[in-house]
Parts: structure tokens; C-alpha cells; sequence
């Protein structure tokens, strides 16, 4: 499937057979997303993947109990991290590990480090949640290109999600992408005309 196919036939899923993905193909769709482009390239989320019933049935009243939290074969769950710094002093090291120059490696981190000093923790989280929905762009369009589907959601409880999912105060969930396949019927898709949307 071309990618402009995978972008016309996607469509936001509401709900799935419950059937499970093999773990090979969640494997592919993990390197798509990791694949993800960002700012910098400090790739500021972390993604929790659900797979299990237990935990799903915990998320689903964080979740206004829509059916697609209950119905996927997983469930992921796209995180912000706030802790820029400690990503940008991750991506020196590999940067060095992988044949970048020590000296250069560190004059274009330090920039970075530069760019995040002057970031209030609102900002850091605002930053962070732009850079996170590249990262789901790539699952969505992945997913289809896999033969799967899948539905980027906001309406969740994100404080409930970070508790029941015990995550750290710097990892905050921002948005969410249930992926399996599809039992309901794409609707015929209402785009504005590109008059109204390139200038």
C-alpha cells in the first residue's frame, strides 16, 4: 500500500474484534514509531504499551469507557517526558557511541542544553506533547500501513492514568492510540478544500 493510500483509508477506529496482533507485526509498528522524527532529535516520550485485559479493564473508567480502550489488541499509551535533560545527556552518550566527534557531540548538546534552560516546566511539558504527536502520527499511519488500525484519543483522565499506571511525575500521558483491527465502518472522510487550507 503507497502511503498516500495508507493516508486516504486510515480512519479513526471505534471499535476492534478484540483479537490480538501478532507480536511481530507490534514489533514493526514500534520501529515505525521509534522512527519518529523531533526537535533536535531529543525525542521527548516514552509510549507504554498495554497489551493485558487486567490493565485495560483498570484504564477503561479513565477512559469515559469508550469501547476502543476494551476491544484493542493494545493499547498505546503516548507519554510526554519532561525530563529534557536527562534525554539530551542520554543522546550525547549515543551520539559518541555511534562515531560522532566527543568535542562536536558536545558543542551541539550543549545548544540544546542552552534551549532547555530557558524552558519553564510548563513549557518543558508543552514542548514535549508537541514533539509526541509526531511520534503518533507515525503510529497511525504505520499501523494501516501493517494492515491494522488504530484511533489517536484525548478524552482520558491523564492524572488517573499516570497513577494507575505508576508512572514518574516527569512522564506525563498525552494522548492515547488503541490499535487492532477494525469491526466498524470508516465513515467517507470530510477534509476542508485546499483552497481554505494552503495559502
Amino acid at each position: 500500500m503507497n502511503f498516500e493510500k495508507i493516508v486516504q483509508e486510515r480512519y479513526a477506529t471505534k471499535t476492534f474484534d478484540g483479537k490480538s496482533i501478532p507480536q511481530s507485526e507490534v514489533e514493526k509498528l514500534l520501529e515505525i514509531i521509534r522512527y519518529a522524527s523531533s526537535s533536535f532529535n531529543i525525542q521527548p516520550w516514552i509510549i507504554k504499551i498495554i497489551p493485558d485485559k487486567e490493565t485495560k479493564d483498570k484504564l477503561s473508567p479513565a477512559s469515559f469507557d469508550q469501547p476502543q480502550i476494551k476491544s484493542c489488541s493494545h493499547l498505546l499509551v503516548f507519554c510526554a517526558n519532561k525530563n529534557v535533560s536527562e534525554n539530551i545527556d542520554k543522546l550525547e552518550k549515543l551520539m559518541i557511541a555511534n562515531g560522532s566527534d566527543p568535542e562536536k557531540a558536545r558543542e551541539y548538546t550543549n545548544m540544546m542544553r542552552d534551549f532547555e534552560k530557558g524552558m519553564t516546566d510548563e513549557k518543558k511539558l508543552a514542548w514535549a506533547q508537541r514533539q509526541t504527536y509526531i511520534a503518533l502520527g507515525n503510529a497511525i499511519n504505520g499501523a494501516k500501513s501493517l494492515g491494522f488500525d488504530s484511533c489517536p484519543m484525548e478524552g482520558f483522565d491523564s492524572d488517573a492514568y499516570a497513577k494507575i499506571l505508576n508512572l514518574s511525575s516527569n512522564i506525563v500521558p498525552t494522548v492515547l492510540c488503541p490499535i487492532g483491527y477494525g469491526t466498524d465502518k470508516p465513515k467517507p472522510k470530510l477534509r476542508f478544500p485546499k483552497e481554505e487550507v494552503f495559502m
